[in-house]
C-alpha cells in the first residue's frame, strides 16, 4: 500500500527538522561501547546528525559514525522526493503522524550484583591442644554479603616461614576445627579464611605461634567432705572410697600408708583420668592408718590425707573387785579393758545377781568412772557383780566378774509385828432394798426382787400368805451376793397374794413383804361375737 509509508517518512522528516539538538541520552555516551554501537538503532530514535558528532578530542568510531551520515541524506532525499500535496492534501498525513503513539521501549534487565568475598572471620583462638593436635575455634565474619558463605579454609605453616598449606581438604562448615597429625614441639602459625563464590576473604591469624604440646593443668585433689574427717568402719565391712581429682595431662597417682608405699595385697587401688578408688573387700583392724594420695603432673603435685579407722567391740575390763560392804551398800572398782576395739571406751555397764536366784539385773548403764557404789541391796542376801565395757560399736561380749561375794548381814535388828485388834464384822440381817407390789397377767412369769446384808450370811426363806414356799417347783429362789429373787412361773389367779422374804442369822431376823396381783387377760368384744 503506497499511502502508508508516506506518513512515516513525513514523521521522520518532521522530527529531524523540528527536534533541536537534545542532550545526549545516557546510552549515547561520548565514548560508546563497541557492542551497542554495532547494533543498528531504529530510525525513529536516531538523533540528528549534529547531535551524533563526537566531542572534540574524543576517539571516533568509524562504524558508529557512518550510519549516522548515511541516514541524514536518505531522510532528506525522501523528504525532497515527497512534495507536499496541493490544496492541503498533506494535512491529514501530518495529523496521522502527530496522533500515532510512540512504540514502547523494551525494559533492559537489571545488571547482576557484583560477586564479593566476605569480611575476615572473627575471634580466632586456641580451645585446646595436646601432643599431636591443636583445636581452634572462631566466629563467622561480620559482613557476609549476597554471595553467602560456603565454608572456611584452615591454613598452617611453620613458625619463621610463609609456606601456608591448607589443613582441611574440604571446606569446613562449622567454626571449630582440630588440626591433627602434628609433631610434638612444633611451632605453628594458624590462620582461617572464609570462602564463597566471590573468592577468599581476608585471613584472620593467631597473634602468636602455637606450640604443639599438651597444656599442663595443675593437679588438684578434690577430697569429699565426708573423708575430710576420720572415716570409721566396723571390722568385716566393705570399703569403697572414690576420690576425684583434676589435672592435665593425665596425672600420675600414688598412695602411701603411714608414710610407706602402699602394699596392694589387701587394699586395691584403681585410678582413671578423673578419680582414684580405694577398695577393701573385708576390712580388718590392720587396715587402719593414715593414707596419703598424691597426684603429679610434671613438676606440679597435690596431696590429700585420709584417716581410716577400723573398729570392733571392746574386750571386758581387766579386773573388778569388791572394795567395801556396809549396810545395804557395796563399793566396786575395776580397770580399763586391755582391748578397746581400736576406739575409745565410752562407758561401762554394771550388773548384780542374787546368789539364791542367779539372775542378773542391770543397776548402771553408760557409767564413765572406774569405781561405783551399789545401793539398795536386800539384807540377808549374797550378791555377785560383773562389769561390761562399751565403745562406739556397742557393749563387750564378755564381762569381768567379781571373785568375792558381798553378803548383806543383819545388824541386830529385831522385827516386832504390831498388834492389831480384829474388827468385829457381825451384823444382824438388814434389807437394803424392799419388795415392791407388783401386778402381772395370767400366764406371764414374773420376779420379786430385794437385797439384804448381814454377817454371818443370813438364811433366806420365802413365804406366801405366811406359808413357807419350800421347794415348790413352780417357784425358783435365788440369792447371790445379797440379791434375793423369787421367780413365779406362769402364774394363775390362785398365785396372787402376799409374798414375804425372811432373813435370819445368829444376830436376828428380819422380814419384808409385798402384794402380787394376777389379772385375767383382756378379751376384745369383737372376738366374743
Amino acid at each position: 500500500m503506497p499511502a502508508k509509508p508516506a506518513p512515516i517518512k513525513k514523521k521522520l522528516v518532521k522530527k529531524v527538522e523540528k527536534a533541536p539538538a537534545p542532550a545526549p541520552e545516557p546510552e549515547a555516551a561520548p565514548a560508546p561501547d563497541p557492542e551497542p554501537a554495532s547494533e543498528p538503532s531504529p530510525a525513529v530514535e536516531a538523533p540528528p546528525a549534529e547531535s551524533a558528532a563526537p566531542a572534540e578530542g574524543a576517539p571516533v568510531d568509524a562504524e558508529a559514525v557512518a550510519p549516522a551520515e548515511d541516514a541524514t541524506p536518505a531522510v532528506e532525499g525522501e523528504a525532497a522526493a515527497a512534495p507536499p500535496a496541493e490544496g492541503g492534501e498533506a494535512a491529514p498525513a501530518d495529523a496521522e503522524a502527530a496522533e500515532a503513539p510512540e512504540e514502547p521501549k523494551a525494559p533492559s534487565p537489571p545488571p547482576p550484583p557484583p560477586k564479593e568475598p566476605t569480611s575476615a572471620p572473627l575471634d580466632l583462638f586456641v580451645e585446646d591442644k595436646n601432643d599431636t593436635s591443636v583445636t581452634i575455634i572462631w566466629s563467622q565474619p561480620e559482613v557476609i554479603g549476597p554471595s553467602g558463605l560456603d565454608g572456611y579454609t584452615v591454613e598452617v605453616c611453620q613458625d619463621g616461614t610463609e609456606d601456608w598449606k591448607a589443613s582441611n581438604e574440604e571446606l569446613q562448615k562449622s567454626c571449630r576445627y582440630i588440626i591433627k597429625n602434628q609433631t610434638t614441639g612444633d611451632r605453628l602459625k594458624i590462620r582461617v579464611v572464609a570462602v564463597n563464590s566471590g573468592g577468599r576473604s581476608p585471613p584472620i591469624t593467631l597473634p602468636e605461634a602455637v606450640v604443639v604440646k599438651e597444656v599442663a593443668d595443675r593437679p588438684k585433689v578434690r577430697l569429699p567432705r565426708s573423708l575430710r574427717q576420720r572415716y570409721v568402719a566396723n571390722v568385716g565391712d566393705k570399703i569403697n572410697l572414690t576420690i576425684p581429682f583434676t589435672g592435665k595431662p593425665k596425672p600420675v597417682v600414688s598412695w602411701t600408708k603411714n608414710g610407706q608405699p602402699l602394699e596392694r595385697g589387701r587394699v586395691n587401688i584403681r585410678s582413671t583420668d578423673r578419680d582414684s578408688i580405694m577398695f577393701i573387700r573385708v576390712a580388718e583392724r590392720d587396715d587402719s592408718g593414715v593414707y596419703e594420695m598424691s597426684v603429679k603432673v610434671e613438676d606440679f603435685e597435690d596431696k590429700a590425707t585420709l584417716t581410716l579407722q577400723i573398729v570392733e567391740l571392746p574386750g571386758p575390763p581387766a579386773s573388778v573387785k569388791i572394795v567395801d560392804t556396809w549396810g545395804f551398800n557395796v563399793a566396786l572398782e575395776w580397770t580399763p579393758p586391755k582391748d578397746n576395739g581400736n576406739t575409745e571406751i565410752t562407758g561401762y555397764t554394771i550388773q548384780k545377781a542374787d546368789k539364791k536366784t542367779g539372775d542378773w539385773f542391770t543397776v548402771m548403764e553408760h557409767y564413765h568412772r572406774l569405781n561405783a557404789t551399789i545401793s539398795d541391796l536386800i539384807m540377808g542376801n549374797t550378791y555377785k557383780f560383773r562389769v561390761f565395757s562399751e565403745n562406739k560399736c556397742g557393749i563387750s561380749e564378755e564381762a569381768a566378774v567379781t571373785k568375792d561375794e558381798a553378803k548383806i548381814v543383819k545388824t541386830g535388828i529385831e522385827y516386832k509385828a504390831p498388834e492389831y485388834q480384829q474388827h468385829d464384822f457381825s451384823e444382824a440381817p438388814k434389807f437394803t432394798t424392799s419388795l415392791a407390789n407388783r401386778a402381772t397377767t395370767v400366764g406371764y412369769s414374773t420376779k420379786l426382787l430385794c437385797s439384804v446384808r448381814g454377817y454371818p450370811k443370813p438364811k433366806i426363806e420365802w413365804l406366801k400368805n405366811q406359808m413357807v414356799i419350800g421347794d415348790d417347783p413352780k417357784f425358783r429362789q435365788i440369792c447371790v451376793q445379797g440379791i434375793c429373787s423369787l421367780e413365779i412361773r406362769k402364774p394363775v389367779s390362785f398365785d396372787g397374794g402376799v409374798y414375804t422374804c425372811r432373813a435370819k442369822n445368829n444376830h436376828g431376823e428380819v422380814m419384808v413383804s409385798c402384794k402380787l396381783e394376777v389379772r385375767q387377760p383382756v378379751v376384745v368384744e369383737a372376738e366374743k361375737k
